[in-house]
C-alpha cells in the first residue's frame, strides 16, 4: 500500500516515536520549521511509518511505502528548504531484507509505469 500523513506534524510523530530524545540536533530550531512549540513541518516521512503502525498495532503484515514532501531548514547550493522523500516499511514475521527490497522494486516499477507510458 502506499500510504501518506499530514505535512504539519506533531512533535511526537516527528521526534518522540522515532526515538529522537530531546537535545537531538534535529529538533533545533534553526534545523526544523516550528509553526509552534507542538506543531512543525515534518523532517522526515518515517512520521508516517509512526503513524502507520500505531493504526495497525494489531494487523500484520504491514507492507508500505510512504512517499511525500519533507521539510528542513537547509538552503543552500546543495539543499533545498523542501524536498520529496520515499520510505519502505515491512513489519511480519519471518521475514527479511529481501522483502523490503521486493516492495520498494514493485514501487519503483510503478513509477516508472506511470512515468514512460
Amino acid at each position: 500500500d502506499v500510504v501518506s500523513g499530514p505535512e504539519l506534524e506533531t512533535d511526537e510523530y516527528c521526534f518522540e516515536r522515532l526515538n529522537l530524545p530531546k537535545g537531538h540536533p534535529a529538533r533545533d530550531m534553526q534545523d526544523s520549521f516550528y509553526i509552534t512549540s507542538e506543531y512543525l513541518l515534518r523532517t522526515q516521512t518515517s512520521a508516517v511509518q509512526a503513524r502507520t503502525m500505531m493504526a495497525n498495532t494489531e494487523k500484520t503484515p504491514i507492507r508500505v511505502i510512504c512517499p511525500g514532501k519533507t521539510y528542513r531548514k537547509e538552503d543552500d547550493a546543495t539543499h533545498s528548504h523542501q524536498f520529496n522523500q520515499v520510505e519502505g516499511l515491512v513489519i511480519d514475521k519471518n521475514i527479511s531484507f529481501a522483502d523490503l527490497k521486493g516492495t520498494l522494486e514493485i514501487f519503483m516499477r510503478k513509477c516508472l509505469e506511470k512515468t514512460h507510458n
